[in-house]
């Protein structure tokens, strides 16, 4: 099974002027088709540095894919660093010029002469046709080796691996396995907890068992590779199982689930309104809920009170218009050494109230403290 690596270019990533996404969509595209990743990089626009990150990943790995540095500009280097890595001088394709024409004309805009410069790639390279954007890609092979240099657009960058990369490697390095991956969430439980209860799960080869925690959450991610993807979803759907009777309760979904999102839909299930008041998170608690689109019917998030004295007396004098069946306190107070969070929760089953202690980074405090008291109010509707 041949192994890859991700060389994401550009000074502006580096900087974190704006996020790498293109890694983390090659990553999973990859992984699915069983090819492993051994290492992801980001370097500058510096072409001896991106040769070097190159010719590294050449001694460790089959298939090298850089993402970036394709523009016309004199600071879109990869051109040249690919042919600087691999030895070669970079040559003019008429073939590529004249799409990169027919794509301006198409658009009614007018070449410039750095435009040319995206029409050079390293000698030897195959030309890939970009038809989604002006920035041709190519893939250079040396030995069981491939770079294959793609543009650093997300939409371009997408299309390219779909519909060029993907066939491509599936046919050079006759790919036949996959790898696939389920992530459980767990909340009201530490990472070492979690650690403590699935820990002999971790040693395993395959699958394996990673965990990664959150501010009041901790994902289990369960990951397997297979000759099909029916296999992989067996091996993992075993293990799955295992971690679920070890944590119980604590976990709450799995993948693209999100812990407001089950919660509102327990919620919803019962027919039940919901009145939120938080005090001290500086409105994340109301942010979060909103994110999961909420009908309006169905919740109500005040505006965060200053102090907890005028907790109860807002969550009454709300409450007489909309008529909650169910109320959720919040009141945060942050601390250098440790934080709390008092929840207090009313239902038609009763009411009941909470406090937690975090002694992690104080900066992760309310995320911490958000995440605890959708979890309280999880468990409190059952």
């Amino acid at each position: 099974m041949p192994s890859a690596e991700i060389i994401a270019i550009g000074t502006e990533l580096l900087l974190g002027e704006i996020q790498d996404t293109n890694t983390r969509y090659l990553a999973r595209i990859l992984r699915d088709a069983g090819i492993d990743i051994y290492r992801a990089t980001i370097v500058g626009d510096n072409a001896e540095r991106i040769a070097q990150a190159i010719q590294e990943s050449l001694n460790r790995t089959n298939i090298i894919i850089t993402t970036g540095g394709l523009g016309p500009t004199v600071d879109d280097p990869t051109r040249e660093a690919v042919a600087l890595a691999v030895g070669v001088k970079t040559e003019f394709r008429p073939e590529l010029w004249e799409q990169i024409l027919a794509r301006f004309k198409r658009f009614n805009r007018q070449t410039t002469e750095n435009n040319r410069r995206q029409a050079y790639i390293p000698a030897g390279s195959i030309p890939v046709e970009n038809p989604v954007g002006t920035a041709p890609a190519f893939i250079y092979e040396i030995g069981e080796h491939a770079i294959i240099s793609l543009p650093g657009v997300p939409r371009e960058m997408e299309y390219l691996t779909v519909n060029v990369v993907m066939p491509y490697l599936r046919q050079r390095y006759a790919l036949k396995g996959t790898i696939k991956a389920k992530v459980l969430h767990a909340t009201g439980i530490g990472e070492s907890q979690v650690d403590d209860l699935v820990g002999d799960l971790e040693t395993y080869r395959n699958p394996t068992v990673g965990l990664l925690a959150h501010p009041g959450q901790v994902d289990i991610r369960v990951t397997a590779k297979a000759d099909s993807v029916e296999e992989a979803d067996r091996l993992i759907e075993e293990l799955v199982t295992i971690v679920r009777q070890r944590l119980g309760d604590a976990i709450f979904g799995d993948d693209l689930e999100t812990l407001e999102e089950i919660t509102l839909a327990k919620l919803a299930s019962l027919g039940w309104k919901l009145l939120v008041i938080e005090c001290g998170l500086g409105g994340e608690l109301r942010a979060k809920l909103k994110r999961a689109h909420f009908p309006e019917e169905q919740v109500v998030v005040l505006p965060q009170v200053t102090d907890e004295n005028a907790l109860a007396e807002e969550i009454h004098k709300i409450n007489q218009d909309f008529q909650a069946d169910a109320v959720l306190s919040v009141d945060y107070q942050p601390g250098l050494e440790k934080q709390l969070v008092k929840v207090a929760i009313a239902t038609p089953s009763g009411k009941k109230d909470g406090a937690f202690y975090y002694g992690g980074p104080p900066a992760s405090g309310i995320p911490w403290a958000v995440n605890m008291s959708l979890d309280y109010l999880r468990r409190m509707i059952g």
